[in-house]
């Protein structure tokens, strides 16, 4: 079983997405230490006074983070960890990879490759992504199969 976890995004009051943590991880934190910097507003996610990059990225201690077991196994060295955290802004999340993120989270679609969705289908007996599009409706193949 891939290692599952549950993380809260800007999105909305309520919104979360199961992801797949082994790839998306510190990717989707990431995303969401930079949702106030997309919003316009701070410049950097240190000045956002409720984000959990004061305690990833700088060690300061706050009550409600609960820091992740491949967070904490970046180093057992707690400076070079935050170091390691802080390096991740170094480079952008790319807008495919931001797209994947929202419509995971708005439409409560799990957030991994294939391997992962099918895991979670199995164990919740429900769909983890889109149905694929309709066929070619000009197609004499895709009408074969509507009369």
């Amino acid at each position: 079983m891939s290692n599952i976890s549950i993380l809260p995004t800007s999105v909305g009051r309520y919104k979360a997405t199961l992801i797949d943590s082994e790839s998306y991880l510190f990717t989707c934190s990431h995303y969401i230490d930079l949702n106030p910097v997309r919003a316009n507003m701070v410049s950097h996610p240190g000045e956002y006074r409720w984000s959990s990059y004061h305690s990833n990225a700088l060690g300061k201690y706050d009550s409600l983070v609960r820091p992740h077991s491949q967070y904490l196994d970046l180093d057992k060295n707690a400076t070079v960890r935050q170091a390691m955290y802080r390096s991740l802004f170094q480079a952008h999340i790319d807008e495919k990879t931001l797209e994947a993120i929202r419509q995971a989270t708005q439409k409560g679609w799990a957030l991994g490759n294939n391997r992962f969705k099918d895991e979670i289908e199995q164990l919740l007996q429900r769909r983890t992504r889109p149905l694929g599009r309709g066929g070619d409706h000009r197609s004499v193949e895709f009408n074969k199969h509507r009369s």
